[in-house]
């Protein structure tokens, strides 16, 4: 099954989104900030795997710019 990851920086509306999820039957897990970083870099580890080299440095730069907002 597919999953949706949300993020807000309001504890309000991330709450009444839970308790709309749940109303719908819709399984939650609340994860932390850290683990949702944990999850964004090991996809774009996954993603960028090729097996050739590649410039470190630019490689940095673009995780920073995805996943930044």
């Amino acid at each position: 099954m597919d999953s949706v990851l949300l993020k807000t920086k309001s504890k309000e509306n991330l709450d009444l989104l839970i308790k709309l999820a749940q109303k719908l039957g819709v399984e939650v897990s609340v994860i932390s900030k850290k683990t949702s970083e944990d999850i964004a870099m090991a996809a774009a580890i996954q993603d960028g795997k090729t097996g050739q080299l590649i410039d470190t440095e630019n490689f940095v730069n673009e995780l920073k710019s995805d996943y930044s907002n």
